[in-house]
C-alpha cells in the first residue's frame, strides 16, 4: 500500500507543474493574432463556454479546499493522500480547461515598441513577486509529496498558532494575498490584448475577488484571532489603495 500511495502521490506531483506549463502555453497561445481568425462558436457563446470552463475548476479549487471536504475526503482515502487528490483532481481539470478553451477573435490593443517592453516588465515583476512570495510555501507539501512519505493529515485544526504565523514583512506587509496580487501583474499588463487573452485574465482575477473574503473567512475559523490581527495590520486584501 505504501508503494502505490506514494506512486499516486508522484503522479499527482507531475501534473501540477505540467498545468501550470499548459496555463503558460494557453495565455501565451491567446496572444496571438491570426490572419484570418476562424472561431467554431460565436464569440459570445465563447466566452460563456470559457467561463464555465474556469468556473468548474475554480468551483473545485475552492470546495475541496475547504475542511468540511478533507474531513469527506479523508473518510474515503488514506489522510496522507487527501491533499495529492486535491492537486491531482485540480491539475486534470485546469488540463481540460486549457485544451477546450475556445477562441475569442477580436484585438482590444496592440502597443509596440518601449511602452510593450515596460509592460513586459511589469510582467516580470508579477513573476518575481510570485517566486518571492512563493518561497514562504513547501513546495513537497504543497504538491502532496510530504503527506504521503510522512503519512501526515491535514484537515485537523492548527493548535500551535500565534501572532508570528502569519508575517507582516516584505510583500505580506503590502497586500494579504501577494501571489494574487502577482498574478494580476502576469495577466493584465500585455502588449497584446486579445479578446480571448482579455477573457482568460478578467474570469481568473473575477474568481480572486470572489474567493479571497470566503478563503479569509475559512482562515478566521481555523487561526482565529491571530489571522484577525494579521488583517487588522495588513488592510488591503489584493490591491493597495483599492482592494
Amino acid at each position: 500500500m505504501t508503494q502505490l500511495t506514494r506512486l499516486y502521490a508522484l503522479i499527482a506531483a507531475a501534473l501540477f507543474p505540467t498545468s501550470l506549463l499548459a496555463g503558460v502555453w494557453l495565455y501565451s497561445r491567446l496572444g496571438e493574432v491570426p490572419a484570418a481568425p476562424a472561431p467554431s462558436m460565436s464569440p459570445a457563446a465563447a466566452v460563456v463556454v470559457n467561463v464555465l470552463l474556469f468556473g468548474l475548476f475554480a468551483l473545485h479549487h475552492s470546495l475541496l479546499a475547504r475542511t468540511h471536504a478533507k474531513v469527506w475526503l479523508t473518510r474515503r482515502l488514506p489522510a496522507s493522500l487527501e491533499r495529492s487528490t486535491y492537486v491531482l483532481i485540480a491539475s486534470l481539470l485546469f488540463l481540460l480547461m486549457v485544451a477546450a478553451w475556445q477562441p475569442v477573435p477580436g484585438v482590444w490593443y496592440h502597443i509596440s515598441g518601449w511602452p510593450a517592453w515596460i509592460l513586459r516588465g511589469v510582467q516580470a515583476v508579477g513573476i518575481g513577486l510570485t517566486l518571492l512570495a512563493a518561497r514562504a510555501i513547501d513546495p513537497f507539501e504543497l504538491a502532496g509529496l510530504r503527506q504521503a512519505w510522512t503519512g501526515a493529515v491535514t484537515t485537523s485544526e492548527d493548535s500551535d498558532a500565534n501572532d508570528d504565523t502569519f508575517t507582516s514583512t516584505g510583500l505580506y506587509g503590502l497586500v494579504r494575498h501577494p501571489i494574487y496580487f502577482a498574478w494580476l501583474l502576469m495577466v493584465w499588463p500585455s502588449p497584446i490584448m486579445t479578446s480571448g487573452r482579455l477573457t482568460f485574465a478578467a474570469v481568473s482575477s473575477a474568481y480572486l475577488v470572489l474567493a479571497i473574503p470566503w478563503e479569509e473567512r475559512a482562515l478566521i475559523t481555523r487561526y482565529g484571532v491571530f489571522y484577525q490581527r494579521y488583517r487588522d495590520k495588513v488592510r488591503w486584501r489584493l490591491l493597495p489603495g483599492l482592494y
